[in-house]
């Protein structure tokens, strides 16, 4: 059992926070927002993330997970200090790193004696160096600073969290290499790595890793955009790249491209950490003017069926988190599409089993919000899709034929058979693949 704080509780925090509570340690988070800190008090979990519920709610009432705004007295009783605060990207792609040396330079004025302090953020190369730089302005007390980079799945965050393929650790201190040890040995059980290296490879390690995943997600919608070209389909062409193993079947669903709070900061701070060291990315710039352009994609598609004109249609428009399973609408394709149809006049119909709540906040009355699917297509012209949610998979098809106006679906994830489509009498336009008319 080891004593934790966690200084943050966005995604990254609140989910590490409550998995090391799973494992029997005492853990305190952190936030600057009592309203937010009050709420989780009272049991209220602010994100949505499949199973972090019922760990929240078991580990809270076992005294083991706790939640303050008071950070030093969190930071005197705990022997590791984890920091998951936002690094939002700037205007030129950098991270931004205030919240992180904020936090640091408190650090170094509260700390009293040996603390192991982690990055859990993602962040450039050398921020480790900086933090530990930062808090030895104001201390002498003994101390290491660790990278510890994330790589979890919004939607799957908890399961991979407390299962994951591997855990990577920067430090260079034998000390500090112990307790980590130490404390990931749960999650590790079944044999899946700890790798240890320096703190700037860890750093790299995890842009690397999102920016290569961006690329592959974008080289494929590449390929379904050629295979509409050239009368291919991309289903067969996924496949058949899939099955090799040095290619790997992940990732290679072609779609309206990528969003959320990972990939686009990450791949943009990269391309920054580049040109900061006199280095061009250029097939990572490339992967962000691909993805940009395939946000918005499906409305080349509907203007070209329309001529151009788009003036008073309603729109039903299913999914508005920038993938299933998360309330996460950052850079989701979704909020792109809507910017787009509001410009061309169109009324929006929308429905998302979670999402909605974060959409109204920016858009307020501009779109309909549906209670569900079924209630956004009524008296609309054509729906959208553009997020794969599971209860979007199999819809009552003779509702849609009945309530669109315009018997038009505009797919942007490929998610019904063509072969189906072909019997339904609907038009029906996807990704990389044969238009149904």
């Amino acid at each position: 059992m080891k004593n934790i704080a966690v200084i943050g509780t966005g995604y990254v925090g609140l989910v590490t926070g409550t998995c090391f509570a799973e494992t029997g340690n005492n853990v305190v988070c952190i936030d600057i927002d009592e309203n937010k800190v009050e709420r989780m008090k009272n049991g209220e979990v602010p994100i949505y993330e499949p199973q972090l519920d019922v760990l929240f709610e078991r580990n809270q009432k076992q005294g083991r997970l706790k939640f303050s705004t008071d950070m030093d007295t969190a930071v005197k009783n705990a022997e590791i200090i984890f920091l998951a605060l936002p690094t939002p990207p700037g205007e030129d792609g950098s991270a931004d790193l205030s919240y992180i040396l904020g936090v640091a330079d408190h650090l170094g004025k509260t700390i009293k004696d040996y603390k192991v302090i982690i990055d859990k953020s993602t962040v450039p190369v050398g921020t480790a160096q900086l933090v530990k730089e930062t808090i030895a302005k104001n201390t002498q007390v003994s101390f290491d600073v660790v990278s510890n980079p994330e790589f979890l799945r919004e939607g799957f965050a908890v399961s991979d969290f407390l299962k994951p393929d591997r855990v990577v650790i920067g430090t260079e201190s034998a000390k500090a290499r112990k307790i980590l040890e130490e404390l990931y040995k749960p999650f590790v059980r079944q044999g899946n790595p700890i790798y240890f290296m320096d703190e700037k490879s860890a750093e790299l390690t995890k842009y690397a890793a999102n920016s290569f995943l961006a690329t592959k997600i974008t080289f494929m919608n590449e390929i379904a955009n050629f295979c509409e070209i050239v009368g291919a389909d991309v289903d067969m062409v996924r496949k058949g790249i899939g099955s090799d193993a040095r290619i790997g079947n992940r990732f290679l669903f072609p779609g309206i491209g990528y969003g959320g709070s990972c990939f686009p900061k990450d791949v943009q701070a990269l391309i920054k950490s580049g040109n900061d060291h006199g280095y061009d990315f250029k097939i990572i710039n490339s992967v962000i003017e691909v993805n940009e352009r395939q946000k918005l994609i499906l409305m080349d598609k509907i203007k070209a069926y329309y001529g151009n004109d788009l003036s008073g249609k309603t729109i039903a428009l299913w999914g508005l988190a920038f993938k299933p399973d998360t309330d996460d609408i950052r850079e989701a394709p979704a909020l792109y599409i809507i910017e787009a149809l509001l410009k061309e006049g169109c009324k929006i119909q929308a429905f998302d089993p979670e999402a909605m709540e974060n959409v109204e906040r920016i858009y307020g009355k501009q779109i309909t919000f549906s209670s569900n699917q079924n209630e956004a297509l009524e008296g609309a012209d054509f729906l959208i899709i553009a997020t794969e949610w599971q209860v979007f998979r199999n819809p009552d098809f003779t509702k849609i034929k009945t309530l669109l106006t315009d018997k038009a679906i505009f797919d942007g994830r490929n998610l019904y058979d063509l072969k189906d489509m072909k019997k339904l009498g609907i038009r029906y336009e996807s990704i990389g693949r044969e238009v149904i008319k």
